[in-house]
Formats: structure tokens, sequence, C-alpha cells
């Protein structure tokens, strides 16, 4: 592809030649003839001085110096944000393999669901009665859709997939393999002589436009009524949804994150790895919790939170350098009782 047509998708200016062939993306220390790379920081200069490939994405061109240890480049492609331009040219440059339309033979499709013929559904997929499957929307090998269940335009559901009953995907989603949607959420009422008695979970999930669900993460049904996955949302591997909760739009959810039943998550929330969020908690819009934050209670509108219980990042970065002073701390403390406590010299009241 022509640079210059690659940067119309990126909607960058071309400084240098435009006419040059790329047919990849590259990282900076791989980078060779026919490749773009990009450079978001001035930190990776001096990987960028290595770099041959083709072409450059970057925000700032003062990165490339003009001295003799510049690296030389085709062009250099100037735009707003180099790492979003970059993941836009990688996906003009390395689109994903194309599935045929059609069922294969080995699927089992119900009479009364209804399969666009624009659709694949890979060998051993299973589609119930009343499932609905959109347009161009791609099933794998061994992917599960139970009754009445829906799957939206342009859906990517890997294999080993399994979306419960009733339970409706968006367009543009893509659920990585073994994720499950619509599994029962955890509700257990104890009885008098200590037995569980299980909670029918009668509720669905429903996942909006342009959401991404990591491999091996579970978006649980609702007690009643939805769990709500908003519009743009990005969840990663092993991530736990309860029952119940909802999360706005445009969210990020870390690896290993856990967010317990009937939780409101505002819009554009990131929490990091492991962060872990307790029941009927309310999360404010442009959130930020730090890696194994703990989550409770109420949280304001753009909080910046860390540690457990969650508190402000600021402070908790200062309860953190404080913890490195706290054994000599203690050993001052202990001195100080001893000097206080200790018999000091008689005066002469006590010796009469």
């Amino acid at each position: 592809m022509k640079l210059r047509e690659l940067a119309r998708h990126m909607g960058g200016e071309v400084r240098g030649d435009s006419e040059v062939e790329i047919d990849r993306v590259s990282s900076l220390e791989g980078g060779a003839p026919g490749s773009i790379s990009f450079v978001a920081h001035a930190r990776f200069r001096p990987q960028l001085l290595k770099c041959r490939a083709s072409a450059l994405i970057l925000s700032d061109p003062g990165l490339v110096g003009a001295g003799t240890e510049a690296p030389s480049f085709a062009a250099l492609v100037v735009v707003r944000d180099a790492y979003v331009a970059y993941a836009r040219a990688a996906a003009v440059l390395h689109p994903g393999a194309p599935e045929l339309p059609g069922v294969h033979p080995t699927a089992v499709v119900h009479p009364t669901a209804r399969v666009a013929d624009s659709a694949h559904v890979g060998a051993f997929a299973s589609v119930a009665a009343g499932v609905r499957i959109g347009e161009r929307a791609i099933l794998h090998p061994h992917v599960t859709v139970y009754r009445d269940a829906m799957v939206g335009d342009d859906a990517i559901l890997h294999s080993g997939v399994a979306v419960r009953e009733g339970c409706r995907i968006g367009r543009r989603v893509i659920l990585h393999n073994n994720a499950v949607i619509g599994a029962d959420g955890f509700g257990f009422a104890r009885d008098a002589d200590g037995t569980y008695v299980k909670i029918p979970q009668v509720g669905i999930v429903e996942i909006e436009d342009d959401v991404e669900i990591g491999a091996l993460s579970a978006v649980d049904r609702a007690s009643m009524g939805v769990t709500r996955v908003g519009r743009g949302t990005k969840l990663d591997n092993l991530v736990q949804i309860g029952h119940s909760v909802e999360i706005g739009e445009n969210g990020v959810l870390c690896a290993q994150v856990g967010v317990a039943g009937s939780t409101k998550i505002g819009a554009r929330v990131v929490l990091a790895g492991q962060v872990g969020v307790a029941d009927h908690v309310t999360i404010g819009d442009d959130v930020v919790a730090s890696a194994q934050s703990g989550l409770h209670g109420e949280v304001p509108s753009k909080s910046r939170l860390a540690g457990t219980p969650g508190v402000d990042a600021r402070t908790w970065l200062k309860v953190s350098a404080g913890l490195k002073q706290l054994p000599d701390l203690i050993k001052r403390v202990r001195e100080l009782e001893a000097l206080v406590n200790s018999p000091g010299p008689k005066t002469g009241d006590e010796r009469k």
C-alpha cells in the first residue's frame, strides 16, 4: 500500500516520499524496509536511532534529530496521537483472516434460529431455538448460543464462547475464547438450618455495541432485569462481572478485576489489574483505580484511588513511602519510651 493512502486512514500528514510502499507494521527494533514503525515518547530515542523502517509515525517531528546520528526514513507521518495512528495502520495492514458466509456441516442450528446469509457458523457450533445471528457475524468452532439469544451484526465470537439464554450481544462485539456471557449470578439465601437455597437468576446480560471481552472472562446474568456492559467498554482476560452490574460507556477493566453484584460503574472508568469492587457500590464517571485497589461505598466522579480500602491515590503514595520508614520510627518510639520510663537521679525531696 502506498504511504499516502495509509496516511489517510491515520489522519496524518506525510513528510517525505508519500509513494513508498508499506506492507506491515513493525517495532522500532524490528523495523525494516517496507514496514512502518511508531514512536510516542522521547525515551524511545535509543531504539529509534537503530530503526530501519521505511516510514515512521510520530506526533513530534523533533524526535528525529538532524545530526549525523539521526535515523534515515523515506518518510514521516505526523499525527496527533502516534499510538492511536499506529493502531489504525495495523488494522489496515493486518486485517483478520476472512471467514466465508455459511454454516459448517458439523454445526447444529435449530430450525427456528435465524442466521443471516452473510454470517459464518463454524464447525461444531451450536445455535439453539429462537436465536438471531446478525449480518457478517462470525461464530468460530465450538461456540454455543443458548435459546432466544441475539448476536448482532459484525460480532466475532471465538471458540469456546458461551452466550446463555436470552442474552443480547451488540454490533461489532468481540468475545474471546471461553468467555461466558449470562451464567447464573452468585445468588443464594441461607436457611435457618444453614443450608443455602439457590435464588433463580431470571434476568439477562446485554453487551452493547463495540465492546470487547477477553478470554476466560464471565459476565453474570442479572437476578432480575439486566446486567449491562456499556458501548465501547473493554474487558481484559479473567474479569468477573457479577449479577445486575451496570458498566458505562468506554471503560477499561484490566485483568483479574472482580465486580460484585448490583454495582453501578460510570462512563470512562479505568480499573487496573486485580481491582476488587464490593457489592452495591456506586462509581462515578472518569474514575481511575490503581492495581489491587479495593473499592466500596460511593466513589465520586474523577476520583483517583489506590490501596485497600481505596483512598486518594496521592495519599496512598505518601502512606506507601512512609511504610519504608516505619521500622525506624518504631525503634525510635521504643527508645523514647525507655528513656521516659527509666529511673532518673533522685531529687532532694525524694531522699527525704
